[in-house]
């Protein structure tokens, strides 16, 4: 029996979108400003869903720079910022099969929309950037709530933008590629489906199937087709 789904909810990198690449590159050029190596790409596509930190501590101790007070610490990481905001879309892209995902929904009247832990001036810019903007129904950030996911305050005030109702959760879809977006979701009482595609770290592969997630997809062609043709979703 089908699922009804009136809204489609996505955490946005290493989910909806591809951003690795343009954190790859500038970890590269803050590492060569600094005669450092960089860490080699597969290791920072694994930190990206840490955040800016996390990336630029993987550097630091990638060239045992394991002494680095916390200020200068914070100011890499502002670099590290300021370099991702003058340029934050040479090379993201949506990931493939996705953009079908989108206008699919799209052509159905059915919204979709991002909850993210990216700060809203660098999700706005991105998304402006992809002309994703004036597509994207909802789009729920870290400055606009009092507590981040995992707790399900964002997934809240998305149902709040979409119109929808808490009570109504359940025909909501959160797609997401971290442990804390299944827990958001799944507290918020909505579907989840896990992005094992994802910036997810060896040591959390193999816990995947404890994440409590309703759907695990391995790629976005296999998220495309849950979505679009597996018969399990009807759209309202």
């Amino acid at each position: 029996m089908s699922q009804f789904v009136k809204a489609v909810l996505f955490d946005l990198d290493g989910t909806l979108i591809d951003t690795a690449a343009d954190f790859v590159r500038i970890i590269g050029k803050m590492s060569l400003e600094n005669n450092w190596q960089a860490p080699l790409e597969t290791e920072i596509r694994e930190q990206v869903s840490a955040g800016a930190s996390a990336m630029v501590q993987l550097m630091l101790r990638h060239n045992d720079q394991l002494e680095v007070g916390e200020d200068e610490l914070l100011n890499f990481r502002q670099q590290f910022l300021d370099d991702y905001e003058a340029d934050i879309c040479v090379d993201s892209c949506l990931f493939d099969s996705l953009d079908a995902v989108l206008a699919d929904l799209e052509s159905k009247g059915v919204p979709w929309g991002i909850v993210t832990n990216k700060p809203r001036y660098l999700a706005e810019k991105l998304l402006n950037k992809m002309q994703l903007d004036e597509r994207c129904a909802a789009l729920v950030c870290p400055d606009d709530v009092s507590r981040s996911k995992p707790d399900p305050e964002p997934m809240y005030m998305a149902l709040e933008k979409l119109g929808i109702p808490r009570g109504a959760a359940g025909s909501v879809l959160y797609v997401g590629d971290h442990i804390r977006d299944i827990e958001a979701g799944n507290a918020a009482g909505m579907p989840t489906i896990l992005a094992a595609y994802g910036y997810i770290p060896p040591e959390d592969q193999k816990t995947l199937k404890k994440w409590g997630a309703d759907y695990i997809v391995e790629t976005p062609e296999q998220l495309n087709k849950l979505l679009l043709s597996s018969g399990k979703f009807e759209y309202l």
